[in-house]
């Protein structure tokens, strides 16, 4: 998808989509809160301030108008946005008109809290972020009380009972508010005729795969991060004797597979790739441009494995990933770059406790873009040398990455360093 550039000058209307209760509030804030963060939060209810007094429809403000109302940049204004329409708070569209962009941002309702306890993505995470004692601690407070009612009659009436039907008709002309609720949307990661094909016809019925079960699946699959292949054997096992999907047991069969692989622990949710406002500008077609490139766009989960020659990572080495974005809260083409460097330093191990005692440094240097990441990369390394001589190491040393002290231009011949690159490069077209 085209990135929109976002400019203080910049019009936007809201317009109120559903109708948010006071219960709302409290699932916004309770559940959708750990996992989007506190300023995704105040976005959507400053947008829902910017109603006008019917609770439908803005007024035109300028993007500036949030800035100062919030007191962010227009930076963490757009991540907060985007995290509210991953998680379906939040619709945007836009058009340009006279060299300025025009966005219609229209609020949703968040998921009732049993749709959220039972999401197969916003659950987990939930769980995950949280802890078992805080999540428990969620689910008593959103329970409904169970009310035995084993001696008890229904006494209730049927409408028909105390109501007649009066003859006529009422045309409803205009659009009435309602509650509505906006869907997470999912790429899709599993091949399913591919899928359907591997499981014998025997096993399933033609009610099996429906488009609700072909969206579970591929959830979930998302969730774990499945391949169709690995996601086969879950499927057919989830097959009961009339042919039809259970969909408890996959999720349950799904989930104890990765927890299998992981060690125990659970999935969490990371910003996945390098945010756009801190990309090098495109235009740059030097060798070195093309590695900050494939730092900033490619995940780094789908880096690491392209740096193990196509393989899965093990579990610790995703753990330690992990633990870069979702603790130290580096940004991923930030994580790539130390990926890469760990790796050439260390014999291809990536070192935990070295990995986290650098991380620490850039995260209290303010270390975001992948340039700056790079070159932090070239000052730890001289560090580990004797500055003196630290020219001629440098060149001669095959152990350091192609990019150390390097004018990467055109010209430059190829490398192992610039093949893999290339190589992985190709994984994302």
């Amino acid at each position: 998808m085209k990135e929109i550039t976002l400019l203080p000058a910049d019009n936007y209307i809201v317009v109120n989509k559903t109708v948010i209760s006071k219960q709302d509030n409290n699932i916004v804030s309770m559940l959708y809160q750990p996992i989007i963060g506190y300023t995704a939060v105040a976005l959507y209810y400053t947008l829902i301030d910017d109603l006008d007094k019917y609770a439908l429809m803005s007024s035109s403000f300028t993007h500036h108008h949030l800035m100062s109302t919030m007191q962010l940049s227009l930076d963490k204004i757009l991540i907060a946005r985007k995290k509210l329409e991953a998680v379906g708070l939040l619709k945007t569209y836009y058009k340009e008109d006279n060299n300025l962009n025009n966005f219609v941002y229209m609020l949703y309702s968040p998921l009732s809290s049993y749709d959220f306890f039972h999401h197969p993505i916003l659950n987990i995470v939930l769980y995950n972020n949280l802890g078992k004692n805080e999540y428990d601690k969620l689910l008593d407070y959103f329970k409904v009380p169970r009310v035995n009612l084993k001696d008890y009659f229904d006494i209730t009436e049927n409408f028909s009972d105390i109501f007649s039907a009066v003859p006529g008709t009422v045309d409803i002309q205009y659009d009435v508010s309602k509650r509505e609720e906006g869907n997470i949307k999912i790429e899709p990661v599993i091949d399913f005729d591919f899928l359907i094909s591997s499981i014998p016809k025997n096993l399933y019925s033609d009610r099996c795969f429906s488009d609700d079960v072909k969206e579970l699946i591929n959830t979930i699959s998302y969730t774990y991060n499945l391949d169709t292949n690995a996601v086969i054997s879950l499927v057919r096992d989830s097959i009961n004797e009339k042919g039809l999907f259970d969909k408890a047991y996959f999720r349950k069969t799904a989930r104890n597979y990765y927890q299998f692989r992981n060690d125990g622990a659970l999935p969490t949710i990371i910003y996945k790739s390098q945010p756009e406002y801190l990309k090098k500008p495109v235009g740059d077609n030097s060798k070195w441009a093309k590695m900050v490139y494939t730092f900033e766009n490619t995940s780094p989960y789908r880096f690491l494995k392209a740096k193990s020659h196509g393989t899965n990572p093990t579990s610790r080495d995703l753990k330690i990933v992990e633990d870069l974005l979702v603790e130290q809260k580096l940004n991923p083409g930030v994580v790539n770059v130390l990926i890469s460097y760990t790796l050439k330093v260390n014999n291809e191990k990536l070192n935990k406790n070295y990995v986290e005692t650098i991380a620490g440094q850039w995260k209290r240097l303010g270390v975001e873009t992948v340039e700056e990441a790079m070159k932090r990369c070239e000052t730890e390394y001289k560090k580990r040398k004797n500055l003196k001589t630290v020219t001629k190491t440098i060149k001669n040393d095959s152990k350091v990455p192609e990019w150390f002290n390097k004018n990467l231009d055109k010209d430059l011949t190829n490398s192992d360093e610039i093949k893999e690159m290339d190589d992985i490069l190709n994984t994302l077209v």
